[in-house]
């Protein structure tokens, strides 16, 4: 049986209770990890859950910050350098990748503090992580405040992506669980993925049973 909570029931609830039910609610998300530097050289890497497809022609997409009340070594990095990297977490060092949420000074690395690798690459200040199949370069465009709660929606423009050859099919379509890539639910549950099926593109009219699967 299905219990129904309405919103003064859901405010009503503890802090931390609140806040992992809601995260909970979106259901599965993107799971990433943001490479930034500073002006001075200090290397960040941070785990990220809210990324989100904006659109391919210019290739745009974002994510959420949360509330700047305190410092976003991250969010700072971007808007100092107008820069940062993408990069898929793989099963072998989701542990690391969840490390890398705790609250670390700014002249302290995540790479050193998790033993991921930092990789360089010509024409790009922020480090990569080596050990990521997807890595996506990315320039800032854009940083809305969201009045709401005081999040931040940063915009961002794909400059590069580099993935394995091999899991490119030949319309374009990604092959995640090919690359390794696993997701998130909440902020600290993930998983692995299995694929139901690819469906075509859907026509009006159409029956779901006549839909053949790509």
């Amino acid at each position: 049986m299905n219990k129904e909570f309405h919103l003064t029931d859901i405010l009503a609830f503890e802090q931390r209770f609140r806040a992992t039910f809601i995260n909970s609610l979106g259901g599965f998300k993107s799971l990433a990890l943001i490479g930034t530097r500073s002006r001075e050289g200090n290397t960040n890497l941070a785990i990220f859950n809210s990324l989100f497809h904006i659109g391919a022609n210019p290739p745009l997409f974002g994510f959420i910050v949360r509330p700047d009340s305190v410092d976003r070594h991250t969010l700072n990095n971007i808007l100092e350098t107008g820069e940062f990297t993408v990069n898929h977490v793989r099963e072998v060092f989701y542990e690391k990748a969840h490390q890398t949420s705790a609250r670390y000074p700014s002249d302290i690395s995540e790479f050193a503090t998790t033993q991921l690798t930092e990789e360089y690459k010509a024409g790009y200040y922020a480090p990569f992580v080596k050990e990521s199949h997807i890595q996506i370069g990315a320039h800032f465009t854009q940083k809305i405040d969201i009045q709401e709660n005081g999040t931040i929606m940063i915009i961002a423009k794909i400059k590069s992506v580099s993935i394995p050859e091999d899991c490119i099919q030949t319309d374009g379509f990604v092959d995640l669980e090919k690359a390794g890539t696993i997701t998130v639910s909440g902020i600290d549950s993930y998983h692995r993925t299995e694929k139901i099926a690819r469906l075509a593109y859907a026509k009006p009219f159409i029956k779901t049973s006549e839909l053949n699967s790509l």
